[in-house]
């Protein structure tokens, strides 16, 4: 259930309580693609790096090591050792990505595994069902993830067929959560809005869906290659229609620059794979911009990635010896790197949520919202 405790422009300050804790809003989930975060970090560790919402990935998990044997292990709490929210998304992404030779049916689709050719068939049920035997916290809609630039009359199509099995999704979820042997049988269903860069389509796919009054929406098929003024014109084009009382989530965004803006037209809970994935080629998002530690200027700088940080990493360790850890291909380079840049993204939202608690909210973004982009 979602609580507003207040607003500031269209920028809004919430709670979101769930099953398994109550997460403080905006926030951040921290991509735990197969059940870790890449870079060799722990659900524990992510404790101590400010984490409240860790995402897991149900088309990865599926493939391996398949939802059956997490429901078997316990569930995906039990398995990964995080006691709080975790959402998975529903698959859809990546089957549009990464699955070989797919076919798309009002069914579902049918399409062949990335990592072994195995022939896999998955619609709503079937995503439905993978995210109940994982039991996370929050399962997302099957849906279809257009590539933009698509044809409006194809996007059209797409946004028609996502609705209806969005309304499979509905029907299979409740019945799930009845069944005896159901490890989370609180599990919420979040819908996905849908329409490219199309605003009309946008409007109309949101209307339509905000009235299945479902546990939280998102807004999906964006930060896929369009422009970011597109990716903003879009959220501001939809927010209007997103009911006031559910969590807003955009999906895989972004920056800290457009975490703020994407803040500003009324987003709650944001992933991206970007903090972790810039950290393994040493890339640091810091107060002052972008660093990047492969520069020969660090060779022998003793300061820490951050002055002031409180992150693991920065309270013990170097930008000389971080740098050296790269250069000499250790396996501790990832693991300091993605620490820190998870904190950050952690400490952020929670300086935004403090930014509205105080009712400072557009001096932060105007401080910010460039300067955190900016490659040093």
């Amino acid at each position: 259930m979602y609580k507003l405790l207040k607003t500031q422009g269209n920028a809004r300050r919430g709670e979101f309580e769930t099953v398994h804790g109550t997460v403080q809003t905006p926030a951040f989930m921290n991509v735990a693609t197969c059940g870790a975060i890449k870079g060799a970090v722990s659900a524990y560790d992510l404790k101590d790096l400010g984490c409240q919402v860790q995402l897991c990935n149900t088309y990865h998990l599926h493939v391996r090591p398949g939802d059956e044997l997490v429901k078997e292990l316990g569930g995906i709490h039990k398995m990964t050792g995080w006691d709080g929210p975790i959402l998975t998304d529903s698959g859809g992404f990546q089957v549009f990505s990464l699955a070989k030779l797919r076919q798309i049916k009002e069914e579902g689709v049918n399409f062949n595994s990335h990592i072994d050719g195995r022939h896999i068939f998955m619609g709503p049920e079937q995503s439905m069902q993978i995210q109940s035997n994982l039991g996370s916290t929050i399962a997302m809609a099957f849906d279809e993830c257009v590539e933009n630039p698509a044809e409006y009359r194809y996007a059209k199509e797409s946004c028609e067929r996502t609705v209806r099995w969005l309304i499979r999704c509905k029907k299979e979820m409740q019945r799930l959560n009845s069944l005896p042997d159901t490890i989370n049988p609180h599990q919420m269903l979040f819908g996905i809005n849908q329409g490219c860069t199309y605003e009309d389509l946008r409007i109309e796919n949101m209307k339509t869906i905000a009235d299945l009054d479902l546990d939280g929406y998102a807004i999906g098929g964006l930060a896929v290659g369009e422009p970011k003024e597109d990716m903003y014109r879009i959220i501001s084009a939809v927010e209007p229609y997103m009911p006031k009382e559910k969590i807003r989530y955009l999906m895989g965004v972004g920056t800290p620059g457009n975490i703020i803006e994407a803040v500003s037209r009324g987003v709650d809970l944001f992933d991206c794979v970007m903090p972790s994935r810039n950290a393994r080629h040493g890339h640091f998002f810091t107060h002052n911009g972008i660093i990047n530690i492969n520069n020969e200027k660090y060779r022998n700088d003793l300061t820490p990635i951050e002055e002031g940080c409180n992150c693991p990493t920065c309270q013990h360790f170097s930008k000389a010896y971080i740098r050296h850890l790269f250069k000499a291909k250790e396996m501790l380079a990832m693991r300091l790197s993605v620490m820190h840049n998870l904190y950050f993204y952690n400490m952020l939202m929670k300086e935004i949520r403090d930014a509205l608690d105080n009712g400072t909210f557009e001096e932060f973004k105007n401080k910010n919202v460039d300067l955190l982009d900016t490659r040093i």
